[in-house]
C-alpha cells in the first residue's frame, strides 16, 4: 500500500488541479422543497449530480474523490426519510457499478456499514470488488461516516494490534494505516454546498490542511461549471502549510530552475 505524507509531519506536493476532492452534498431536501416537492426527491436529484462530478473528474485527471453520502448523525432524520435513503442507496450501488467499472472507477466505502442490512452490505462488497482493479479514479462514499468515530476506531485497532504499545511512543505514523482513508492522499480542496459554513464531522483528521470551499448552489444544481468554479478558486490559493509567502515563493523560484 503507498504511504501517503501527513501535512502536519511534512508538506505534500499541491498541483493546479487539486489530486484529492472531498465534497458535502448539503441540499437536496431544499432543493426539493423549493420546488413544492418531498423531500425524498431532492435525494434522488442529487443523484444525477453526482454523475456529473465524478465524469468530470475522471476527465480532468483527479485521482480521489469522496462524497459525504450519509453520517452517523443522520440517523436523526425521519424514518421515512431514511428509509428512502437506504433504499436509494442500494439501487444506485446496482445501476452504477458496471458503469463505474467501465469508465476504469475503483469504489470504496467507509464508514460503520454494519448498521445497513444485510443486502447493502452485500453490494458494497460486490462493488468494491468489481471495481478494484481500476485505477483512473478513486470514488469513495462515506456512509453512516463520522470523523470522530473514524478517530477512535483507528485508535482501537492500533492498540489492539500493538498491546504492548507505551502512550509515548503512539505516532501519527503508527496510527495513520488505521484510518479509513489511509489508501489516499489527503483531501486537497473540499466542497460544500447548500450554502452551511462548516465540515459537520466529515474526515476531520484528514482535513487538516484542505482548502474548504463553500457555496450557495444547492447540490441537485451543482454541476460541471460549478465544480470548475471551485477548481478556479483552488487554483488560486496559497497552499503554505505552515510556511511563509516568501518560503513558498523561494521554493517555487527554485523548481523553476
Amino acid at each position: 500500500m503507498t504511504k501517503h505524507i501527513s501535512s502536519t509531519l511534512a508538506v505534500p506536493e499541491a498541483s493546479a488541479i487539486p489530486r484529492h476532492v472531498a465534497i458535502i452534498m448539503d441540499g437536496n431536501g431544499r432543493w426539493a422543497s423549493k420546488r413544492l416537492m418531498p423531500r425524498v426527491a431532492g435525494h434522488s436529484e442529487g443523484l444525477g449530480a453526482v454523475r456529473k462530478v465524478v465524469q468530470e473528474c475522471r476527465r480532468i485527471g483527479v485521482e480521489y474523490l469522496t462524497v459525504f453520502a450519509f453520517s452517523s448523525e443522520n440517523w436523526r432524520r425521519p424514518p421515512e426519510e431514511v428509509g428512502f435513503l437506504m433504499k436509494l442507496f442500494l439501487k444506485s450501488l446496482k445501476g452504477e457499478v458496471s458503469r463505474l467499472a467501465e469508465n476504469d472507477i475503483s469504489l470504496r466505502l467507509i464508514g460503520d456499514l454494519s448498521r445497513f442490512d444485510s443486502s447493502i452490505q452485500e453490494m458494497v462488497q460486490f462493488s468494491e470488488q468489481k471495481t478494484a482493479g481500476c485505477k483512473g479514479l478513486t470514488l469513495t462514499i462515506a456512509a453512516n461516516y463520522g470523523g470522530r468515530w473514524d478517530i477512535l476506531q483507528a485508535m482501537r485497532q492500533c492498540v489492539a494490534a500493538n498491546p504492548d504499545l507505551q502512550a509515548d511512543q503512539l505516532t501519527e505514523e503508527l496510527l495513520q494505516p488505521y484510518l479509513s482513508m489511509s489508501y489516499a492522499p489527503e483531501p486537497d480542496l473540499f466542497i460544500r454546498t447548500g450554502g452551511e459554513q462548516r465540515i459537520s464531522n466529515f474526515l476531520l483528521w484528514q482535513l487538516a490542511y484542505t482548502e474548504l470551499y463553500f457555496t450557495d448552489i444547492l447540490w441537485p444544481d451543482f454541476d460541471e461549471a460549478e465544480l470548475h468554479k471551485a477548481f478556479d478558486w483552488y487554483s488560486q490559493r496559497e497552499r503554505r502549510f505552515g510556511r511563509t509567502s516568501a518560503q513558498l515563493a523561494t521554493q517555487v523560484m527554485s523548481d523553476a530552475v
